[in-house]
């Protein structure tokens, strides 16, 4: 499906925020600024902008755990001041400071996240159900990664949502790593939307660092899914620059990734992909890109003074011990 200039334009500037509100992460990370741990989104940051950025306001979204969902949240719209709050421990983040990574925005019907990987398939599918009894055009746009899909819950949500045809994006974020554990060694084919094929649902792969490109796919499934016509598979190959997550080793197996390795990643940076395009096509001009950099540190600032000056959650014993089951 063809983007419009403006469909392009707000893909660019979600890109731009993206990148600059994942830098934030990791700064206030490093700064001991942020409690709990963050796995750093960067190089990944385009599939997350082209997931999220057209859903409706009540469609379903479950974000990738990569940069704590912070892509797919600012571009679905979610204000980011709750989100650092919580974070921060703030009484005034999403969670009142209780759950830092395990987030919660049900207005935005995005309703949960978890430690777990692959625990967001079975709800999908419960979303994608009742979105189909509604009959109102929902959505449900599922994101995960490569791992996820070495689990059983992820088979039985393919085999369910296409049985019954469920309005439901099966959004694979393949970044070719869990963890330390590479996808060829997880997987038996290079593709995981391969899985789809057995379950006779149409899919895609697309190139995940070029956020146009996963855009177009997205579009044509979350129309699929509005028309009834069910489940659509896309994976989006991309790729993972730094670490798991802040603090462990950046392993492949039991090796370092190489220099070589990063070298070659890099040179896919996303933000540099969509602006070699923009500029070529003509839509936008360096100083446009400025500008959209500008206005997202802006927000960052505005972001951070929210949750810097809040205050911190000191929630009782007595709330703490509710629903801790003991002896």
């Amino acid at each position: 499906m063809a983007l419009s200039i403006d469909q392009k334009k707000s893909l660019m500037t979600n890109l731009i925020r993206a990148e600059e509100f994942n830098r934030m992460m990791y700064r206030r990370m490093m700064q001991g600024k942020l409690i709990g741990f963050y796995h750093p989104a960067e190089g990944a940051i385009a599939p997350g902008v082209a997931a999220s950025t057209f859903l409706n306001q009540d469609d379903n979204l479950s974000p990738h755990h990569r940069g704590h969902g912070i892509t797919h949240m600012l571009s679905k719209g979610i204000d980011i001041k709750y989100y650092l709050a919580e974070h921060t421990g703030k009484v005034t983040g999403c969670c009142e400071g209780r759950s830092a990574f395990h987030f919660s925005f049900p207005e935005h019907k995005v309703y949960m996240m978890s430690g777990f990987i692959g625990y967001n398939f079975a709800p999908a599918v419960g979303w994608g159900f009742a979105a189909k009894q509604r009959q109102k055009g929902q959505v449900v746009m599922n994101c995960s990664g490569d791992g996820s899909y070495g689990q059983g819950r992820a088979h039985e949500a393919l085999l369910m949502a296409q049985n019954w045809k469920l309005p439901i994006i099966f959004f694979c974020e393949n970044n070719g790593m869990s963890i330390f554990s590479t996808a060829m060694e997880m997987h038996p084919k290079p593709d995981i939307s391969s899985l789809a094929e057995g379950f006779g649902i149409p899919s895609a792969i697309v190139d995940g660092q070029n956020v146009f490109e996963v855009a177009e796919a997205c579009l044509e499934a979350i129309a699929r899914a509005r028309a009834g016509d069910g489940p659509t598979f896309i994976e989006a190959k991309t790729l993972r620059f730094n670490e798991h997550d802040i603090g462990t080793p950046d392993l492949s197996g039991w090796e370092e990734r190489s220099e070589q390795e990063h070298a070659e990643m890099r040179a896919r940076e996303p933000v540099a992909i969509a602006t070699k395009i923009a500029l070529e096509e003509g839509w936008l001009t360096q100083p446009d890109i400025e500008h959209m950099r500008e206005a997202a540190l802006r927000e960052i600032t505005d972001v951070e003074a929210f949750a810097d000056e809040s205050e911190i959650a000191r929630p009782p014993v007595e709330e703490l011990m509710q629903g801790v089951f003991a002896p």
